[in-house]
């Protein structure tokens, strides 16, 4: 299947090509491990998986790194200034860095398996590559591309690098003119940026290390550069991040890397765009509230809903969130569910019609090859479920690869959903749906809506369908 994606580095669709024939290397930004994370960087992860999960059903050998950042990522991601996130997140729960770490990365990691995200091949912690991440700024020191802030740190000259800001189409003077900080006069170019800051010297950080520099910790920028390189190598296929990395954090990695590597260090860029709320606003934690995959699971919402919303929408645009948008979202999903629990009634003898299957199979692959076209992959799924020219057997089988591809978990969904279909239903709960339906049938839906209210009170759900009302017990 011809794959293609939109390089942030070019600003076109470009067909994949990949460095080594039949494999493909990719590096994600992982999250910073000082607090929850919000359903927004959420979504730049489902695109790192989607991603991964298209390779493979395309036959490619895949190794995708997503590292922890869990030291050096200041509260200002643009300037270098502020206090240590890490840090930060320790005073305010107080307890340790390292206790932090270990807390939000375990419920990262839990997130992650709600959402059915395939494990990475490698999830590299920060503080697990601090010499090689010395060895890099060494490197960048001998070659003359850094200079000093005394009291302050280690600091990256972008005036060395003529094609500093390419990733976002501009020069460094461009990016000068919007950068939206204000002028550090210890800087030479506000768009410099720290490889290593010394440990302030009036109080011990919990986090800091030895270096030829003096005791400190590494700049954020230089995790990414080192990992990549010591587990992807000097060049790799792809790296992906959501969209406001692309500016900063990502040309920061491109001018560090490449008088090291060689251009081009990475061949495609991939970004996700923001996650927003009504207002337009970016979901971020800088407010102190945002929304978390835990707050919508307490709320009733199955994580899946929430992938289902994501691939409805195009990871190139941005997506604005709504309980509505999410309530259509799990509508959508379950009547999935429901289509794929009819298929497990009725297939048969697990022989399906390779012509037909084939046909489904391009079709469906081939959008999501085609730069990430999740929603009209969906639209073909539909399509698929509800067409009658298909036999049991062979949607099933498609299922299947459907469920590799999409990551939706629809044919577990349908089992558990005919499990709890198959449960028992108590006297009392079959008598209040009979009078439900008496109630409807007299049109009077006041008391209808009434009953409904009290079936799911008591742990039951009635589902209105072409052949009647079915009672399944909630999960």
């Amino acid at each position: 299947m011809n794959i293609r994606l939109f390089n942030t580095m070019s600003r076109k669709m470009e067909d994949f090509q990949p460095l080594t024939p039949g494999h493909v290397g990719f590096y994600s930004c992982g999250p910073t491990v000082y607090h929850y994370t919000h359903i927004g960087n959420l979504r730049s992860f489902v695109l790192a998986d989607l991603l991964k999960r298209m390779f493979l059903e395309n036959g490619y050998e895949v190794f995708n790194v997503m590292n922890i950042t869990d030291v050096g990522h200041l509260t200002s991601d643009d300037d270098d200034s502020g206090e240590d996130k890490m840090e930060k997140g320790a005073a305010r729960e107080n307890k340790s860095v390292w206790d932090v770490a270990k807390f939000y990365t375990d419920e990262f990691l839990r997130d992650s398996a709600d959402l059915n995200l395939l494990e990475p091949s490698a999830r590299p912690r920060a503080t697990e590559y601090i010499q090689q991440q010395i060895d890099l700024v060494q490197k960048l020191v001998d070659l003359g591309y850094t200079y000093e802030i005394p009291g302050d740190g280690i600091y990256y000259d972008t005036s060395k690098f003529a094609a500093y800001g390419a990733l976002t189409g501009g020069a460094l003077g461009g990016n000068r003119a919007g950068a939206r900080v204000e002028f550090n006069d210890a800087k030479r170019n506000p768009t410099d940026f720290a490889l290593w800051k010394f440990s302030p010297t009036d109080k011990k950080r919990q986090m800091e290390w030895a270096s030829p520099w003096g005791v400190g910790f590494p700049g954020w920028h230089i995790e990414c550069s080192a990992m990549s390189m010591a587990l992807l190598g000097a060049h790799f296929d792809i790296h992906t991040g959501g969209v406001d990395l692309s500016r900063v954090h990502h040309a920061n990695e491109i001018a560090q890397s490449e008088p090291i590597t060689g251009a081009p260090w990475v061949k495609y860029w991939v970004h996700s765009e923001f996650l927003v709320d009504k207002s337009g606003e970016k979901m971020s934690k800088s407010s102190g509230e945002f929304l978390t995959l835990s707050v919508l699971k307490n709320r009733g919402y199955d994580p899946m809903a929430y992938r289902y919303m994501l691939l409805m929408g195009h990871y190139q645009s941005q997506l604005a969130f709504s309980w509505e948008g999410l309530d259509a979202a799990a509508n959508g999903y379950k009547n999935l569910v429901r289509r794929v629990a009819d298929i497990i009634d009725t297939k048969a003898s697990n022989a399906i019609d390779s012509a037909v299957f084939d046909e489904w199979h391009d079709k469906i692959l081939g959008a999501v090859s085609d730069n990430l076209k999740t929603a009209e992959a969906l639209v073909a799924v539909q399509e698929l479920l509800k067409s009658p020219s298909v036999d049991a057997d062979t949607k099933y089988a498609l299922v299947e690869f459907i469920d590799r591809l999409l990551g939706l978990r629809l044919i577990p969904a349908a089992q558990k959903l005919k499990e709890l279909e198959a449960a028992d239903v108590p006297a009392d709960i079959l008598a209040l749906a009979n009078a439900r339906a008496a109630a409807k049938a007299a049109r009077d839906w006041a008391r209808a809506d009434e009953l409904r209210a009290q079936i799911d009170a008591a742990g039951w759900s009635v589902v209105d369908t072409k052949d009647g009302a079915k009672i399944i017990k909630k999960a």
